[in-house]
């Protein structure tokens, strides 16, 4: 796995287990409204902006030090020098794409629909989570944003 991936997972690793377990329970229990929520906020920004981001990855060449060369001096001293090597890493970019303003109107009254289902779901869990646990954590319930109208 490569440096920039590993870290960033390790941290919420580290901050996941610093969660009380009533807190992970409504954070599994909202999982899924909060996925759907995050893919409607980009539909709706696709839908006002009129285009899409699309990432793509793209290689890129580097040089890092993989060792030294080391050879004697005029005065018999030992000189060591660092070794450069190329190394192919890759980051990632993004583009702007034409989008079919229906299909992503379709797309998002999908999601607003499934939130909808899984809202009475959600609320279940999370007063389950709460009988079991306790108090109410402090927790603010997902929210859904009204929907965006297409321009005319």
């Amino acid at each position: 796995m490569h440096r920039a991936t590993v870290f960033p997972l390790l941290s919420l690793v580290a901050l996941a287990a610093c969660a009380t377990p009533q807190q992970r329970c409504i954070n599994g229990a909202t999982a899924e409204v909060r996925n759907l929520q995050s893919m409607l906020t980009a539909v709706n920004g696709n839908l006002a902006r009129g285009y899409a981001y699309q990432s793509y990855e793209v290689p890129v060449m580097d040089w890092e030090m993989c060792g030294y060369d080391t050879f004697p001096g005029r005065h018999g001293e030992i000189i060591q020098r660092p070794r450069m090597c190329p190394v192919t890493d890759t980051v990632t970019r993004q583009r702007s794409v034409p989008i079919d303003p229906a299909a992503e109107a379709r797309k998002r009254d999908a999601l607003i629909a499934r939130i909808a289902a899984l809202q009475p779901q959600m609320n279940a869990q999370i007063a389950a989570c709460n009988a079991t646990y306790g108090t109410p954590a402090p927790v603010a319930a997902p929210v859904m944003e009204p929907p965006v109208t297409a321009r005319r």
